[in-house]
């Protein structure tokens, strides 16, 4: 089994994983800002995450994974403000939104979800660490951290510093990629906007300062792995460290990995082009949850994602031949025994699949040792040369991919309900689709063919298509 390897952002080199203890590993990714739906571009990040989560956790690893979610920043005080709510009341629904997002795309929860809100207290102490070693200062009420007091600032995106101006100082949250300045640690209250009484005066965090705080107190000074897109590399992580390392003089992050960007038909995603998409913006056309999975999870996460609806088309036929594959196997009659050489094939197709995760996480390596193993296989089916000695090994093997990409399992019909898409009636639930299908068969056997025709009408009309194999195996799937 192949060592696993990672690209890490801070040295620019693929390196051996090694945790800080044997066999756990502690991970923190940076979640959504809840000001607005997530886009499919966050999502590509997020998916990318589990899948190295799943991938760790395949390989025997025990995770304490923690994601956050920005539930205050510039944009959160000013749409609650507008609204005349709470920062909780305004981001309640998009909390809601991603995590009913994530189920859909088979996004595991993380050992700890934590709120920003829910962690005031942390940042204070951590402001207050910092202000005790002299990396702060003053300015009209807010707190500032000095940049040019923390030499290494800018090891993690390898901005160049030499045009910085002492004392230039940034207030929001976001700012220029170019530009490095004294970032707001503390921001001293505005007229209509919610702020905390505190023991460093009031006011609200910056951004930056959250995600410090809040990984240290639940994974530690330092930790394993810290993910998020290539944008927030700078000024976010960069950020990040700055605080970490200047409170505790200790290194913070052992492994930064960074997913690149996501393009629409070969174009930057913005509201202003029309090419911007939610989760719920896909599903309404009609795409399936496992189909957009395996897209975003299809192109390795260093490399930009070019998402196009024909590419999200071919990914739903990727999934459809992962699912017959897997159905055939099921329910076909195959001679006993075992084929000559398959066994080996096999077992080299799961060693091509570790070795493709392991290296950081080649997703389209792993993919292919899959497609490959079930082009060879239904090869050998057509041609009545596989045995049934042969089924449980590639079963467990599909089952082995199916943690990590979690598409085989057909649950999008029941996903796609639950977020109130689906057929007029709701559509039939799985056991109800069984039922009526083992009804049409027996009918069948009868010669009834009436019944059985009919039976199929009705499933047909209530979204659900009916295949029949030349094996004589029956197979169904939403439309």
């Amino acid at each position: 089994m192949a060592d696993i390897q990672l690209h890490n952002t801070l040295s620019g080199k693929i390196e051996n994983f090694v945790p800080q203890k044997a066999g756990e590993v502690r991970m923190y990714t940076c979640g959504p800002t809840v000001y607005d739906y997530a886009h499919i571009g966050n999502y590509r990040t997020f998916i990318f995450q589990d899948i190295l989560r799943r991938f760790l956790k395949l390989r025997g690893f025990k995770l304490n994974h923690v994601m956050n979610l920005t539930d205050v920043d510039d944009r959160i005080i000013a749409n609650a403000a507008a609204a005349g709510v709470s920062i909780r009341d305004y981001t309640a629904k998009f909390v809601q939104a991603f995590f009913d997002d994530c189920k859909t795309l088979s996004i595991e929860a993380p050992e700890h979800w934590i709120r920003a809100t829910d962690h005031i207290e942390e940042m204070v102490k951590l402001i207050q660490r910092l202000q005790e070693k002299t990396f702060t200062y003053p300015g009209e009420g807010s707190i500032y951290y000095r940049i040019a007091k923390f030499p290494d600032y800018g090891k993690l995106s390898k901005i160049d510093l030499t045009g910085i101006q002492t004392g230039a100082r940034v207030d929001n949250d976001r700012y220029e990629k170019e530009s490095a300045r004294d970032f707001a640690l503390w921001k001293a209250p505005k007229p209509g906007e919610h702020f905390w009484e505190t023991a460093i005066g009031p006011g609200r965090p910056g951004w930056h300062i959250e995600c410090s705080a809040m990984a240290m107190k639940y994974l530690g000074e330092t930790l394993d792995i810290h993910t998020g897109g290539i944008d927030l590399a700078f000024p976010h992580h960069e950020n990040e460290i700055a605080q970490s390392e200047g409170a505790t003089g200790k290194h913070f992050v052992s492994y930064w990995l960074h997913a690149e960007h996501l393009l629409v038909e070969g174009e930057k995603m913005s509201k202003s082009q029309g090419n911007f998409f939610t989760l719920r913006d896909l599903f309404a056309k009609g795409h399936k949850p496992s189909a957009l999975r395996f897209a975003l999870a299809s192109v390795p996460y260093r490399k930009q994602l070019n998402f196009t609806f024909d590419g999200l088309q071919q990914a739903a036929s990727s999934v459809e031949r992962l699912r017959n594959f897997a159905d055939r196997l099921k329910r076909g009659k195959f001679p006993a025994g075992n084929q000559e050489g398959m066994a080996a094939r096999i077992a080299k197709a799961a060693e091509e699949f570790d070795a493709g995760l392991a290296d950081d996480l080649n997703t389209a390596q792993a993919l292919a040792a899959v497609f490959d193993l079930v082009r060879e296989a239904n090869v050998a089916v057509d041609k009545g040369e596989f045995r049934q000695g042969e089924v449980p090994t590639v079963l467990e093997f599909l089952a082995t991919f199916d943690r990590v990409f979690a598409v085989v399992q057909d649950s999008d019909g029941e996903k796609l309900r639950a977020l109130g898409y689906g057929s007029a009636d709701g559509g039939p639930d799985d056991a109800e689709v069984d039922r009526l299908v083992a009804e049409r068969n027996a009918a069948k056997k009868k010669r009834d063919f009436a019944a059985a025709d009919r039976i199929r009408k009705e499933l047909a009309d209530r979204g659900i298509i009916i295949e029949d194999a030349k094996d004589g195996s029956v197979r169904w799937k939403r439309k």
